[in-house]
């Protein structure tokens, strides 16, 4: 969080995007606890511009599942449920990863067409392709919430194909039955009152 609907962000909205994305996690993962990881150019304290390190200090200071820095490699590797940063920098992140999948794929593609035994391999793994594509597919995905708003929206990729609206009207779904809004607010005030306390 966040992947592009806040380019300029203070510290105070980041501590927001935590408590956001730790509630919607929490439901999509199913657990009752999650980890919290704020993006940054090296997981000591003192690294990265004025915004991450003042970000740090608030985290670490009003939220019990902040861990601590993470770095772009530690995305893919699990090292947190949620990883936050500003709009600027997680839209950036998000079009290289979907760039890169792209990437790879078409590599994969045109290297199987180079040698037989190459195609026989491919077509011994297809259903490993199949399944791996499926997992890194945004369509599969649909669409994500946009948190932080006084009711429901789904934002979806701009070339979305049916498959990705189907997913996506899934995805609302799940959000309203859950009730991720409500549970937000009820976590940021509290939040905010033990802070005025």
């Amino acid at each position: 969080m966040d992947v592009g609907s806040n380019v300029d962000c203070k510290p105070e909205h980041l501590l927001h995007y935590s408590i956001m994305g730790s509630e919607y996690a929490k439901v999509i993962l199913n657990k009752s606890e999650v980890t919290v990881g704020l993006l940054n150019i090296g997981e000591e304290p003192s690294k990265g511009n004025e915004l991450a390190k003042a970000t740090f200090e608030l985290l670490k200071s009003k939220t019990k599942n902040f861990i601590g820095n993470v770095e772009g490699r530690d995305i893919y590797r699990s090292k947190s449920d949620v990883v936050i940063c500003d709009g600027f920098i997680g839209n950036i992140v998000l079009k290289v990863s979907e760039g890169l999948a792209e990437t790879l794929f078409g590599l994969i593609r045109s290297g199987i067409k180079e040698r037989f035994i190459y195609k026989l391999g491919a077509f011994l793994l297809k259903g490993f392709f199949k399944k791996f594509k499926k997992t890194i597919e945004y369509s599969e995905y649909g669409g994500a919430p946009l948190l932080g708003v006084n009711g429901y929206c789904i934002i979806c990729h701009g070339r979305s194909s049916a498959n990705a609206i189907k997913n996506a009207a899934r995805v609302s779904q799940n959000v309203i039955s859950k009730k991720i809004n409500e549970k937000i607010s009820a976590e940021i005030k509290r939040i905010l009152s033990e802070t005025h306390n």
